[in-house]
């Protein structure tokens, strides 16, 4: 008989220490959920974090955890899914643990394709070490490290991550809990490494930093959830959509000038070539587009651990020595007496 889960289930007894009305509440939460519709038992997943208010979070997930290093969190989950193929592997990391002293290993992951979920927690500043500015965040930003505002460009989770050829990457805001939990299962159904940024608020440090699609007053109109084989519609009437005019994307109103649904892009989250998926992912960058949420790739590929586990097994098919003593006394050998 199948076991069915509750979010209950994966919810620990430790008191969670994050600060009220922290972003990252609404993430574990949503998280438990998507476990439990997952389905795969508490005793074999791992949640592995870095450093960094997100990186608490094993220690509110009732399943295996590491509460690891600085930037090396995704380190420990490749070994982690590379010695234990059939554990389910979550990396929790924020944008200042994954992208700047993590950021060699989230691109080798990522290109590798080691099937592991990675949460990235967006909230464009370094909130554990009290507000100083991140590898996301914004050209100009006012922190305790740039009091005259930054002279950087950011890194762009999505164009990051499909640069290292990424096979999935989806995105989500704290404030939507129902896309949250949809792109979290989406990744666990993933065979491969899928990135999930989710937009984060540090109410403390970086308040409504992701104001412009978070507040419900105009969400609509500023967001689109992309779903796989349907027109790409958005908006509070659903009357605005997305079409291709050339080589860019534009917004066109439904209705007007001719314009039909029939007109609009269907999304499809499985092609190889990632052009467009790029391009939905990089909306309202340096423009006035919506943000894409939703599963924005997801396409097939060899998967590392897959790949290395088959491999031994077909080194250890063609070899007689089948354990290390067998190993040892192999080839040449001799006897002293």
């Amino acid at each position: 008989m199948e076991t069915k889960y509750t979010a209950k289930d994966y919810k620990s007894d430790q008191y969670v220490r994050w600060c009220p009305g922290c972003g990252d509440h609404a993430v574990v939460n949503t998280l438990q959920k998507a476990m439990a519709e997952i389905g795969v038992a508490p005793h074999n997943t791992v949640v592995v974090s870095g450093i960094g208010c997100s990186s608490r979070l094993p220690y509110y997930m009732n399943t295996y955890g590491f509460h690891t290093i600085h930037g090396r969190g995704l380190a420990i989950a490749t070994g982690v899914k590379t010695a234990r193929p059939e554990l389910s592997v979550w990396a929790v990391t924020g944008d200042g643990d994954c992208l700047a002293i993590g950021g060699n290993h989230f691109i080798h992951a990522v290109r590798r394709n080691v099937d592991i979920n990675i949460l990235l927690l967006n909230n464009k500043i370094y909130g554990l070490t009290k507000g100083q500015y991140s590898p996301t965040s914004d050209r100009g930003a006012v922190t305790k490290s740039s009091p005259f505002g930054t002279v950087e460009e950011p890194f762009v989770p999505a164009e990051l991550t499909m640069g290292a050829r990424g096979m999935f990457f989806a995105r989500a805001i704290d404030v939507d809990l129902q896309t949250s939990k949809e792109v979290m299962v989406a990744a666990a159904h993933h065979a491969g490494a899928s990135v999930v940024e989710i937009l984060q608020n540090c109410v403390i440090f970086n308040d409504g930093i992701h104001k412009y699609v978070s507040d419900k007053e105009y969400r609509a109109e500023r967001s689109i959830v992309l779903e796989h084989g349907k027109p790409m519609i958005f908006g509070a009437k659903r009357d605005k959509g997305l079409i291709l005019e050339g080589l860019n994307l534009r917004v066109v109103t439904i209705g007007e000038n001719g314009i039909t649904e029939n007109d609009l892009l269907v999304h499809d989250a499985t092609t190889m070539d990632n052009l467009l998926h790029c391009k939905l992912a990089m909306m309202g960058v340096d423009n006035d587009m919506p943000v894409a949420f939703g599963v924005i790739r997801s396409v097939e590929a060899p998967v590392y651990d897959q790949e290395v586990e088959q491999q031994i097994k077909d080194v250890q098919a063609k070899k007689p020595e089948r354990t290390l003593q067998d190993l040892l006394m192999a080839g040449e050998i001799w006897e002293v007496k």
